[in-house]
């Protein structure tokens, strides 16, 4: 785990404790900091590569940072997460900034209350700084919207940063904030983490609420912290889960929680560990080389750090699991309850009316139009969640007789999409299918061609039973510390006096 250091601030990949630190020897405020990453935001976003990943910056933030530096000269730090600017993905509630989903249909769309896991974030001390952009609705994973176009990658910025929840990829990449929240019901957070070459936590189905948080499918939906550390994502797990009584699905973490997940920080993480390679979720043809050398190489990694890398030949390919989702099966149903609830004040009411006005990106009609004649009231549908229940078996029958703590795999079996393109062969749905929880870490980058100065990020998923989120940022953690596979990326390198605020 990070330490004190007398090394002075530099805003490019601040860490949490590097800006404490910073706060703490006086070299630095909350208002500065906030200042410097607007600096970032201007340059970048809409200027220079347009990365165009923020939809709206938060109007408050600067007067929130003030308090905050009040309130630390007074007492010290307040939280956590005291100053710590974080990126929310649009689809999560707040009041003093519309929430959007990325559709022009909810453009001026202001929460009558703020979602459970943005009141936490605030308990905690942190600033929320801005929404970024999102696959409209959270529904594909290219990370275009009606309200903002296409956020692009800001390593190849002919390539996508993945989704749905890639403004928080691309914005936590180009260092944008500390922080980042992204939502995840079939691929959504560990799909930028691995296109962004961040950090990206799936965590077991009832671990953070999603109360306030506009729904895809409930059956599979859950936030997810997302970061450029497994530290600083250790460190937000802990500001964001709890029992809510609003969501009842938390109720099964009651018992599972860890006082602090930075307890299982430490770089030999993965001694003795036994990981399991899924050799189904692996690409066979030409296009999934690079993917496939850049994986080999993590695997090599991980047993040079003291695993044993057990070869698995279970016959589960990653089509498997696709086929067992329920997303967009449920996405009429539980988006429209969620827009016609009168408590929630949303000026559209279902997903039929949205259609009706035409309200949206072209990108998601197919799904749209299909979902409305889509129900839960199907034998496929109740087919669907019983290969759900068997997975779930199967994966815990195999850890068990293979005396496995993690399988691993690719997150996507090829590079990520280019600009105008479909993501294909993504393998996260084996985590959303099963409730299981899974960590997506950089684990290198392809080869540098015109487009990508340093190569496009490759990331390695780590895949563990419920309640293992220690586990995998134990794992994930001395993979990172004996890797150092993370880089910046090249279209947005340090501004100016970054490093003096």
């Amino acid at each position: 785990m990070a330490t004190l250091t007398n090394q002075p601030f530099a805003l490019e990949e601040a860490t949490i404790t590097s800006i404490h630190n910073a706060f703490q020897a006086g070299d630095l405020t909350a208002v500065q900091l906030v200042g410097l990453y607007e600096k970032r935001i201007a340059a970048y976003d809409q200027k220079g590569p347009k990365l165009n990943a923020v939809i709206t910056l938060n109007p408050h933030v600067l007067d929130e940072a003030r308090q905050l530096d009040k309130q630390r000269k007074r007492s010290g730090l307040t939280g956590p997460l005291h100053g710590i600017p974080v990126l929310l993905k649009d689809n999560i509630n707040t009041t003093a900034m519309a929430t959007t989903a990325g559709s022009i249909s909810l453009k001026d769309y202001y929460p009558p209350v703020d979602a459970y896991i943005t009141n936490k974030l605030r308990a905690a001390g942190a600033l929320i700084l801005a929404k970024v952009n999102l696959h409209e609705f959270a529904i594909w994973g290219e990370s275009v919207s009606s309200i903002l176009g296409q956020t692009v990658n800001p390593y190849d910025l002919s390539r996508t940063p993945g989704g749905s929840s890639g403004g928080t990829g691309a914005a936590l990449a180009a260092n944008f904030g500390v922080l980042g929240v992204g939502t995840d019901t079939v691929n959504s957070v560990r799909s930028p983490a691995s296109a962004n070459s961040v950090v990206g936590l799936r965590p077991t189905l009832g671990l953070i609420s999603r109360t306030g948080i506009i729904p895809y499918s409930y059956n599979q939906d859950t936030a997810g912290p997302m970061a450029r550390t497994v530290e600083d994502t250790a460190r937000m797990l802990n500001c964001l889960t709890g029992y809510d009584s609003s969501d009842p699905i938390t109720k099964r973490s009651v018992g599972h929680i860890p006082p602090d997940y930075t307890r299982f920080l430490h770089t030999g993480g993965l001694q003795k560990k036994r990981i399991g390679v899924l050799r189904g979720f692996w690409g066979c043809t030409e296009v999934h080389q690079e993917v496939n050398q850049i994986c080999e190489a993590a695997l090599q990694a991980v047993k040079d750090l003291g695993a044993a890398v057990v070869e698995l030949d279970v016959g589960l390919q990653a089509e498997t699991a696709l086929a067992a989702s329920v997303h967009l099966m449920d996405l009429n149903s539980h988006l429209s309850a969620y827009l016609a609830d009168p408590l929630n004040q949303c000026p559209v009411h279902s997903l039929e009316e949205i259609l009706e006005r035409g309200s949206y990106h072209p990108s998601i009609e197919d799904n749209l139009r299909e979902a409305l004649f889509l129900s839960s009231q199907t034998a496929v549908y109740q087919e669907r969640l019983t290969q759900q229940a068997r997975l779930r078996e199967m994966i815990a029958d195999l850890m068990a007789a293979r005396q496995l703590d993690a399988l691993v795999f690719p997150h996507q079996k090829r590079l990520v999409a280019p600009v105008g393109e479909q993501q294909l062969e993504r393998n996260g749905t084996l985590g959303a299918v099963t409730g299981f929880p899974s960590l997506v870490v950089p684990a290198g980058f392809s080869a540098i061609t015109h487009t990508a100065p340093i190569g496009v990020p490759v990331g390695i998923e780590f895949l563990s039973l419920p309640w293992n989120e220690g586990l995998l940022l134990e794992i994930g953690y001395a993979f990172e510390q004996g890797t150092q596979c993370r880089q910046a990326p090249p279209f947005a390198p340090p501004l100016p006096d970054e490093c003096r605020p």
